[in-house]
């Protein structure tokens, strides 16, 4: 079952979101958290989410700033702002007395789960899938404007057929964005899931967040899957084995 919702960002615009409910009663809730500019209904969103609400987990999973049906500019964004948004959706699934147990995060969504959840009293475990080891990585995605954006303040940025508007502040914003130090701190059980064929975020990075992080670890390789969780049944995989490993945790 599925339910259209909205919260306030923290920047104020209001966000659309999706809640994955379970037909039976949810062993436990989460939260994920898409890709840069992916959306909540990216197929690896979408078919994680529906996944784990199969496996009696509820998800909430909702778009970032700017994007799909939320409200506001994709510029004004940040990855600080990613951050403050995932504790914004805890804190709207808290206010309806299902305050999310596990937090999960897709590719540069994995880098803001592992901060957020620092941030998230209820939260008792952390996925990262295809995640970078340093936020500041997505810069190349833009590097051919970024020279216009530091000078003027703002640029025109194409990806994926759209045009976004490319600010000063979230390229600073995200320069200084730091994880390794965040994933020593976590203090919660990580899973961190990675394709040894990813094209898009090396394979590496999940091993320097592994390296990183402290036990409880567990790593998952996600062999024969793209960055993007396209092929053929890799999404409902995951969903299978992230609902098995936070089992004992929600």
């Amino acid at each position: 079952m599925t339910d259209d919702v909205r919260f306030p960002s923290s920047r104020g615009p209001e966000l659309a979101a999706v809640l994955d409910t379970p037909e039976e009663s949810a062993r436990g809730w989460g939260v994920l958290v898409h890709g840069f500019t992916l959306g909540k209904d990216s197929p690896a969103a979408f078919r994680i989410a529906r996944g784990l609400s199969e496996q009696g987990i509820g998800m909430l999973r909702y778009d970032c700033l700017g994007l799909g049906e939320s409200d506001g500019e994709w510029g004004d964004g940040s990855f600080t702002v990613k951050v403050d948004d995932t504790v914004r959706a805890a804190e709207f699934l808290a206010e309806r007395g299902t305050a999310p147990a596990l937090l999960i995060g897709h590719s540069w969504g994995g880098a803001a789960a592992i901060v957020a959840a620092q941030r998230i009293p209820s939260v008792k475990a952390v996925v990262t899938i295809g995640a970078p080891a340093e936020p500041a990585e997505v810069e190349r995605h833009y590097d051919s404007v970024v020279g216009r954006v530091m000078e003027d303040g703002t640029a025109p940025w194409l990806i994926g057929g759209r045009e976004m508007t490319l600010k000063r502040d979230f390229v600073e914003d995200v320069r200084r964005a730091e994880l390794i130090a965040q994933v020593r701190t976590l203090g919660r059980p990580l899973l961190v899931m990675h394709s040894p064929t990813d094209a898009t975020v090396s394979i590496d990075n999940a091993s320097e967040i592994f390296r990183a992080a402290v036990h409880p670890r567990s790593f998952v390789a996600l062999e024969g899957s793209d960055h993007f969780l396209t092929a053929d049944g890799q999404a409902d995989r995951a969903a299978r084995i992230i609902s098995a490993w936070a089992d004992q945790y929600l």
